[in-house]
């Protein structure tokens, strides 16, 4: 074992863990766990734990092979809601066959690939996520009963907005794990809420967001209600976003932010169903300043990419249609991709487009091109896209574009 390991078997004697919940997510981003006690923890840092992936989707089906769990010391975090005495800790994994060779839809080790080639060709990432979510009423076996647990609107205070102890417990939990939310407020639907996230480095911002879902999720419950991220829960109402801000810097200190929105734009089409991968998340598109089409501005916020500064008076992109059902491991792998590619082609931004589209009543002259509209046409797109079948592996987009 090297130094990192041989101190977390000591925190975990000394911090009286009794179990260590070795974590991973499926193909779609669903976290997945098992839960192993310290006297199994050298083990694992030797040779993996080894599970039967049979059920796990993208990892089984009818000839699924054992897969080994390899805990990153480095992710270890306490989960506060579980008792103080013989605590519960958690570690993200890696994950490999019994013979050693990467499991090829681990969505995270995707991201680690994608985040090695950015560091080869002189780029740096960082990710700020904002996530919305609905927090709905419970009927008494704890199931959605569909019942806002308020009527607030956007950024609402109490007594209008119930959610304001939730959030706070919630950004104070994140907070005793290491997370340090930016801020949280009440969004525009009944009942929606938002917490959004500081900059971080690929793995760190993919990795927080998966906490995230399992934390609000389980908070709650806790509250006795349910925690919705469904894209569209309530027709007629806002959906909810997974807005990703991203800021690219080169190791040559030029401004690459042109480049790098030119690269999504050429490649959101064929990103879409990696991004919005259910029926539901096209009921979103066009509604609510949620995007419709293929567009930048540097002053709309409506676009689907919105370049602003950040705190530090550096140029960003905001990538507004994804939506919480995305794996944020594929998700983020998609955009340093596809912004690598924008640099690499040397693309040429188009015209930005400030006029909002949704909002106007007159006709449009000259409509720009449109994402796709339906899951099917989705599929379509990323099966016919270069630039997918270049970085995606065959398995995850078989899996992603299938009935």
């Amino acid at each position: 074992m090297n130094k990192t390991e041989q101190e977390l078997m000591t925190y975990i004697e000394e911090e009286d863990v009794k179990f260590i919940r070795l974590t991973f997510c499926d193909v779609r981003g669903v976290q997945k766990n098992i839960s192993i006690q310290p006297s199994e923890l050298e083990r694992a840092f030797e040779k993996g734990i080894g599970i039967d992936a049979s059920y796990i989707f993208g990892f089984g089906g009818d000839y699924g092979k054992d897969i080994w769990l390899h805990p990153e010391p480095d992710t270890i975090t306490v989960l506060p809601w579980r008792p103080e005495h013989g605590k519960v800790v958690r570690m993200f994994c890696t994950l490999t066959y019994s013979d050693g060779s990467p499991v090829e839809t681990d969505t995270r080790s995707f991201l680690h690939r994608a985040v090695r080639y950015a560091q080869s060709k002189g780029y740096r990432f960082n990710f700020k996520s904002e996530l919305q979510f609905y927090l709905f009423k419970t009927d008494d076996s704890g199931d959605s009963t569909g019942i806002p647990y308020d009527k607030a609107g956007y950024m609402d205070i109490a007594p209008l907005d119930k959610g304001e102890n939730v959030r706070r417990e919630i950004c104070l939990t994140l907070e005793q794990m290491g997370i340090k939310p930016e801020s949280s407020h009440h969004e525009a639907g009944p009942g929606q809420n938002e917490i959004d996230f500081r900059y971080a480095d690929p793995i760190t911002a993919a990795d927080n967001t998966v906490t995230f879902l399992g934390v609000v999720r389980t908070l709650a419950a806790r509250n006795g209600l349910y925690a919705d991220f469904s894209p569209k829960p309530i027709e007629g109402q806002a959906g909810s976003a997974l807005h990703i801000t991203i800021s690219v810097k080169a190791n040559s200190g030029d401004d690459v932010t042109d480049s790098a929105i030119s690269g999504i734009l050429h490649n959101i089409a064929g990103m879409t169903v990696f991004l919005n991968p259910t029926a539901d998340s096209f009921h979103r598109f066009g509604q609510h300043k949620a995007p419709k089409y293929i567009t930048w501005s540097e002053s709309n916020r409506a676009q689907l990419v919105s370049a602003r500064l950040n705190e530090n008076g550096i140029r960003c992109a905001q990538l507004r249609s994804p939506d919480p059902e995305a794996n944020p491991y594929l998700a983020y792998a998609l955009i340093i991709y596809a912004i690598l590619d924008g640099i690499d082609s040397k693309r040429e931004l188009p015209k930005p487009v400030d006029e909002d589209f949704l909002q106007s009543q007159s006709e449009i002259q000259e409509e720009p091109a449109r994402l796709p509209d339906n899951l099917e046409s989705a599929r379509v797109e990323a099966k016919k896209s270069p630039f997918i079948n270049q970085f995606v592996p065959s398995s995850i987009i078989r899996l992603y574009c299938a009935n």
